[in-house]
């Protein structure tokens, strides 16, 4: 008692303390902040347009892609928090991805070759869409240096599939969706022969090489990419750029721009000048027009040619058919972006100082009048520029990307060289503002700015530079991803934000209410699969197979044990553990790992995950849950016991013992009493009030239930120990009701303070 006294003690000048602190903070006024942190009025104004006080959340949800790490990373807007870095193309630990056999079961779809690819540089992210506007309900991706495509629900952020481009070698144009999701859109960027394994030399390049767009079908029931009816487009051996869907009128064509159009190879170790100065040399390049439409009624007649085993509408089945079209774009664009009335096309010249404005209306009208200025080398129609411009704009030096406001012919396009945002209007081909970025900025992205439906209020602008924005850490800087505000008419820099994972090419931003996450799954479910978990068990029926030299664990996770606490196995043994979380509460995530296995997983509530190694080493190797979960976390353990061969137990061998007494045993059974007065108290007011309207507190009381339901028959047990006097057992027994209790007492205060804090109505 005296050290518990002395530590109140202290906990109480703690306290006080704090409240002396805290007093004194509250004494210091806005304009001392100001001065002492040297601020102006401006950057107040900023940061109150950031600020997302605690326990607010974010107008807008962020996905960016990870580059070099393969990864996608989740923001809010305009908080610039990040929320969560998802596992896509690479291994990611927190998250178990591909430490357990389910994501290691989506890692291996991505094989090429019959060979793992742990790396990949993610780069363009998109969200599907309903009649041209995000739905919130699935996300793509694409690798450019492995030519790969993922497939991400939006219901619990987790990636589910990964197909592998069956005919390219890299690709850039990728991920791009059509209006109603009905294809997702990758174009090739490095021409290469088409058949896999194929040699041909550089000297045959414009014969054998060449470029491509593939149309993945999507099935928006089963939320996965049909690889078999998936076709490419064959296209000449110019580099592939980034592609964008028509929407409206333009809705059924899409739009692919291209560079080193003048199918240089380069050789610089040969002495002849480098691809930069070969791949630059012509004023214009071309953008690829398609009817995919058109394209996919021709594949489903039978007029593609299996390459790989996958369809490809060849360059002379798509010209003959009148499908595929040319227009001379400015030198080098690097992105081509449809207006979200459908009715014009945007595309900017990195090597030129416009951006042209195409009409759709007069791409139709000149192919419909067969109005062409002359035939690429491979036969396709060029229409002219001239005919179907309907304005070009000079906007300054490097222009990139295009993203659209709210506001009708309002767009922002991305000046790398000048290092800045120009707002313009491409109806009136107008500049009306211009604002610097810190430094070279590739992408940038308005909020749902690729939609018809684009929401304004913000831009992000992805810098490839910070060089002095943020504290120095070694030669390697992060990217800066800078918030403007652009509600009114000028544009305003709000926020500066470091990325530390990779380089980030692309963003996409949704209204936040237009995702609906679960925060719990179905007890027993592969989250990669979102069917039943062939491992699954409920609470009591946990239990170990041993056959031969198989040892299967069927075991379940919950606060604070893990069962069973115990697996024995023999050198040689391969090892399956699966574990299901019991939770229903939210966020009661658990995690599980064995020393030395490297296999790791995270474990949601609901979800079912399965590890596989092989005991290979004999020992002692601890096991436990790697989240923080409760109270007890650090008591959320338990042992892999790995024997020699034949090993046999000591007769002699028994179980450590603790040392109770029998007033150890009465001051359990009071804290047990204590506890279940403060539970009766804090039922009896969530069942006062109207709890049942709160989804949330519903789950959080089911659980708490659940575990004050595992202290039956433990009251009869620890009291039939103490008859006997065997201290020790009654003690523990009681103990376990106790911790029963306070995992109960832990989520019926979360669900009281719930309540409270949302409005919570007494009920009659």
């Amino acid at each position: 008692m005296k050290k518990f006294a002395v530590r109140s003690t202290s906990l109480l000048l703690a306290a006080g303390l704090g409240l002396a602190a805290a007093a004194s903070w509250s004494a210091e006024s806005l304009q001392d902040v100001m001065k002492r942190r040297n601020l102006s009025q401006q950057d107040l104004l900023a940061a109150s347009k950031t600020y997302v006080p605690t326990g607010k959340r974010d107008d807008f949800i962020a996905f960016s892609s990870g580059g070099q790490s393969g990864q996608i990373i989740v923001y809010g807007i305009p908080s610039m928090r990040i929320l969560k870095y998802i596992g896509v193309f690479t291994p990611e630990p927190w998250q178990g991805y591909g430490f357990d056999e389910e994501s290691k079961a989506v890692l291996k779809q991505g094989r090429i070759d019959g060979k793992d690819i742990t790396w990949g540089d993610t780069h363009h992210p998109a969200i599907s869409e309903t009649q041209g506007k995000y739905d919130g309900q699935y996300l793509f991706i694409n690798d450019k240096a492995n030519p790969r495509l993922a497939v991400l629900d939006l219901r619990d952020f987790e990636t589910k599939q990964i197909v592998v481009n069956p005919i390219f070698k890299s690709e850039h144009g990728g991920a791009f969706v059509t209006p109603n999701t009905e294809y997702v859109i990758e174009a090739a960027q490095y021409a290469s022969p088409l058949e896999n394994k194929k040699f041909f030399p550089l000297e045959e390049f414009n014969e054998k090489y060449r470029g491509g767009v593939t149309y993945w079908k999507f099935d928006r029931k089963e939320g996965r990419i049909v690889e078999k009816e998936s076709f490419s487009l064959e296209l000449p051996p110019y580099s592939q750029d980034l592609s964008d869907a028509g929407k409206g009128p333009s809705d059924g064509w899409s739009f692919t721009n291209s560079f080193c159009s003048e199918r240089y190879v380069g050789g610089i170790e040969k002495g002849r000048p480098p691809y930069e100065a070969g791949c630059s040399a012509k004023d214009t390049d071309y953008l690829h027009v398609i009817n995919w439409k058109k394209a996919a009624e021709l594949v489903k007649a039978g007029k593609a040619k299996k390459i790989n085993g996958h369809d490809v509408l060849m360059m002379e089945t798509a010209i003959k058919e009148g499908i595929l079209f040319l227009i001379p774009e400015p030198k080098s664009p690097h992105g081509v972006d449809v207006t979200p009335d459908g009715k014009m096309l945007v595309v900017a010249g990195k090597l030129d100082t416009h951006v042209s404005v195409y009409s759709f209306e007069k791409i139709m009208a000149a192919i419909k009048a067969g109005k062409f200025e002359s035939k690429d080398p491979y036969g396709i129609p060029v229409l002219s520029m001239k005919d179907t411009l309907h304005t070009q704009v000079q906007l300054g030096l490097g222009p990139l990307h295009t993203q659209y406001d709210s506001k009708p012919c309002i767009a922002y396009t991305s000046l790398y060289v000048d290092s800045q945002v120009a707002k313009w209007n491409y109806c009136e081909g107008k500049v009306l503002d211009k604002i610097s970025v810190h430094y070279n900025i590739g992408h940038l992205m308005t909020m749902e700015g690729d939609s018809v439906d684009p929401k304004g209020r913000y831009l992000v602008a992805l810098n490839k530079l910070s060089i002095d924005r943020f504290n120095p850490v070694g030669p390697l800087h992060p990217q800066n991803h800078q918030l403007i505000d652009i509600s009114n008419d000028k544009m305003q820099l709000l926020y500066d934000m470091p990325l530390p994972l990779g380089e980030p090419h692309y963003v996409v931003a949704i209204s936040a209410d237009k995702l609906k996450p679960g925060v719990r799954y179905k007890v027993g479910t592969n989250s990669r699969t979102d069917k039943p978990h062939p491992g699954r068990v409920v609470a009591g029926e946990e239990r170990t197979v041993k056959k031969g030299n198989k040892v299967e664990v069927f075991g379940s996770l919950i606060r604070s044990h893990i069962t069973p606490e115990t697996i024995e196995a023999e050198v040689g043994d391969e090892i399956t553990i699966n574990l299901t979380n019991l939770e229903r509460a939210q966020d009661e995530t658990h995690g599980f790992t064995v020393s030395t296995y490297n296999v790791h997983a995270s474990v949601e509530p609901g979800k079912t995950v399965q590890l596989k190694f092989k005991a290979d080493k004999e020992g002692v190797y601890p096991y436990y849950c790697t989240e923080f979960c409760s109270a007890l976390h650090l008591e959320m353990q338990g042992y892999l016991l790995v024997k020699p061969k034949g090993w046999k137990p000591s007769k002699t061998t028994t179980l450590a013992k603790g040392s109770y007494t029998e007033a150890d045993y009465k001051a359990t059974v009071k804290k047990v009493a204590d506890t279940q007065v403060i539970i009766d108290s804090v039922v009896a007011y969530i069942t006062s009030v109207n709890y049942k309207d709160f989804p949330d507190v519903v789950a959080m009381v089911e659980d708490a239930f659940d575990q004050l339901g595992k202290t039956k028959g433990l009251k009869e047990k620890h009291e039939a120990f103490a008859a006997k006097k065997d201290w020790e057992n009654a003690n523990l027994w009681a103990e376990q009701i106790w911790q029963y209790q306070v995992k109960t007492a832990d989520l019926g205060l979360r669900a009281k303070t719930y309540l409270e804090q949302n409005g919570a109505k007494k009920v009659k």
